[in-house]
């Protein structure tokens, strides 16, 4: 009976039902994945911070390590500097915000006045009634919308202790990995069974070397970013130059979508301050120097570093904003570049196809990958 049964169903379909119970079986072991994920967020996201953060500082320990200091040493004296100057530059900023700030509102004001006298005596011709009541109107909705805005302000002070607790552990994990971060890999891959277990840490050497390589990637380019465009309003004269320009380079971790959009703080202040014309010029700065970015930095840069297409970038950037928000924008393209090296040298079905996939598509070997995994 049940052999007719089957006869009497089209294989198509029994193979797109066999398809289908399955890609729900992984899927749902995706979202049960994902949601232990989201439930120890604390304990992931400074993990995965201390990851990238380690990929960037691995080199200069290492460096520190083959020319005689101890590696303790080394360790500490890298973390510090980097410490250092990433306080310095938050300073810095703040600094030039609260400096700049005063100079900056009476020039909103300004321009605010010069806006309501052009509204009233322009070729509009609006009374100084509507304008107030324009202005009321705004005000009433502001106060309407206070109870919302004060428990979302309660929510961010409430935060404050999870920030806290996430920095510190990303902080120690970086000085472990640091310290002994090669060791640890080596002591998690013994769960893997024994067969498989070198072509599982030869993956992980690949995903990190990659994720090394982006992050050193992301940092020139950021840098680039900030310099021209910072130039580029402080030769206008722009207010708050450097400030925004330290916001684009911090803004450029986000591949694609973060200088973008940190940069268009830029266009609004440059209208608010400026005018229209010097508005235009600032937008019209910021894209030239994207231009600059997709097609020379990208290509030069972060193509010999790790070769992610750009639609899977904008996606993944997509993807992640929507499941964890700022995070998960920032994290996604890591992840991206990790998992795309790590499954190519998994899924290589002999050592000389691992070779390949290690050596990778610009013909960069990888053998500073197994000494730099974590």
């Amino acid at each position: 009976m049940h052999d007719s049964d089957a006869e009497s169903v089209s294989p198509l379909v029994r193979r797109a039902a066999a398809w289908s119970w399955r890609l729900l079986v992984i899927l749902a072991a995706a979202v049960v994945l994902f949601e232990v994920l989201r439930r120890f967020g604390l304990v992931v996201v400074p993990v995965a911070l201390a990851l990238m953060l380690s990929a960037m500082l691995l080199p200069a320990v290492d460096f520190l390590d083959r020319y005689g200091a101890a590696r303790g040493g080394a360790v500490a004296f890298v973390v510090i500097l980097g410490l250092t100057v990433f306080v310095g530059i938050l300073a810095f900023v703040i600094s030039q915000f609260v400096d700049g700030l005063p100079g900056l509102v009476e020039q909103v004001t300004n321009s605010i006045d010069t806006l309501r006298n052009w509204l009233i005596d322009g070729p509009i011709h609006l009374s100084r009634d509507q304008i107030n009541h324009a202005g009321d109107s705004v005000i009433k909705s502001i106060n309407e919308h206070q109870t919302q805005l004060t428990s979302g302000a309660v929510s961010t002070a409430g935060t404050v202790a999870e920030l806290v607790t996430g920095g510190l552990l990303t902080f120690f994990t970086v000085v472990f990995f640091l310290l002994g971060g090669r060791n640890v890999w080596q002591f998690v891959t013994r769960v893997i069974p024994t067969d498989a277990r070198e072509r599982v840490r030869e993956a992980g050497a690949a995903g990190f070397h990659s994720l090394a390589g982006y992050a050193r990637a992301t940092c020139l380019v950021a840098l680039v970013d900030a310099l021209g465009i910072g130039i580029g309003l402080a030769i206008m004269g722009i207010p708050l130059a450097l400030p925004l320009a330290s916001l684009v380079f911090l803004g450029a971790f986000v591949p694609v979508v973060g200088a973008v959009i940190t940069g268009f703080l830029a266009v609004i202040v440059a209208l608010l301050t400026k005018g229209l014309v010097f508005a235009a010029i600032t937008l019209g700065l910021i894209v030239a120097v994207m231009q600059l970015e997709a097609h020379v930095l990208q290509p030069l840069v972060m193509g010999r570093a790790v070769s992610i297409h750009p639609l899977a970038v904008v996606l993944g950037i997509t993807a992640g904003s929507v499941l964890a928000g700022i995070v998960g924008a920032l994290l996604a393209v890591p992840i991206i570049a990790f998992l795309n090296s790590f499954i190519r040298v998994v899924m290589a079905p002999d050592p000389t196809a691992r070779g390949e996939a290690l050596a990778g598509e610009d013909g960069l070997l990888l053998d500073a990958g197994v000494d730099e995994t974590i």
